[in-house]
């Protein structure tokens, strides 16, 4: 795997919006967040492009804005302003030749899964599960600065646990390469040309609005597909975004006798992607290791160069 160098002070973030139309006032928001961390934020040409539907702008836009941003030199990182749908569109015409010769930290979650698939499998670039402009930074409690810098600043080992949302759902300890990202576009990447490298690690899925009975179905058919044959752990998300409090019961029960014959760790909890405050910093394709053995913990052994 490729690591992208570590954002230093003054660091231009090329902010891009691959899927859905975001809204304006929400974006500078995030950009002035992101100026009072210390980074220069650089609005790609079509980041606030509208339509045709819900989209940001044809797909031709969005690729020129992703290429521009990883072909010119002075920029050193790429942020998505929100999710929605429309990452999976561009898939087809992404250059990998270039993202390969131009590794730069790119963040993102929800639909950009589809992103981070891809930027893996035949990029073979460390990608970043994080907060986004418009939809986190643009609230003041809405991204984790601590494990953004941890993740992108920094290049050596770190951690999050107990303190993030993580908590044991299976007892045990595993390491291998962590990946993932929400389930509902890792589910539905099965059976196409982007479908991920089945994981031999520790594998995360978060997603929003998902009920008990749509988590279980969807974790079966990561099993019927094969992807969770050689997973050693996995780390679930925060799930408040998909069941109010009086049905967590009733989701932890259903995500066990879905994994009934999984043998290793089961974590929940951790607090990445569709959150309501602290949205944590994940590295995608780098070395980790899960222990939910007594107090739960996830490692991470660097991701920036």
């Amino acid at each position: 795997m490729i690591l992208p160098k570590a954002l230093k002070p003054g660091a231009r973030l090329a902010i891009v919006s691959p899927a859905s139309a975001a809204k304006v006032e929400l974006v500078e928001a995030g950009m002035a967040r992101l100026r009072g961390m210390g980074y220069e934020p650089v609005l790609m040409p079509h980041a606030l492009a509208r339509g045709p539907l819900y989209y940001a702008g044809p797909v031709s836009e969005r690729v020129a804005d992703l290429h521009t941003a990883f072909a010119d030199t002075s920029i050193d990182g790429i942020v998505c302003t929100r999710g929605g749908w429309g990452s999976a569109e561009l898939l087809p015409y992404l250059d990998a030749e270039l993202i390969k010769a131009n590794p730069k930290v790119f963040v993102g979650y929800s639909d950009h899964t589809s992103l981070h698939i891809w930027m893996r499998k035949f990029a073979g670039l460390v990608t970043f599960h994080g907060p986004m402009v418009a939809a986190d930074f643009s609230r003041a409690d809405g991204a984790d600065v601590a494990s953004w810098n941890a993740a992108i600043c920094g290049g050596g080992a770190w951690s999050v646990g107990t303190a993030e949302g993580l908590r044991v759902l299976k007892p045990g300890v595993a390491e291998g390469v962590f990946d993932g990202g929400c389930l509902s576009i890792f589910v539905e990447s099965l059976g196409t040309p982007y479908t991920p490298e089945a994981s031999n690690g520790i594998l995360f899925l978060e997603d929003i609005g998902t009920k008990p009975y749509q988590w279980d179905r969807q974790l079966l058919h990561l099993r019927y597909a094969g992807q969770l044959d050689r997973v050693k752990g996995i780390v679930l998300g925060d799930m408040t975004q998909c069941v109010p409090a009086e049905e967590q019961d009733l989701l932890e029960r259903a995500i066990l006798h879905a994994l009934w014959d999984f043998a290793g760790p089961v974590g929940i909890g951790l607090r990445s992607g569709h959150v309501g405050a602290g949205n944590l910093t994940l590295p995608l394709g780098v070395e980790s290791r899960l222990d939910l053995s007594a107090e739960a913990r996830l490692d991470f052994f660097g991701a920036v160069s």
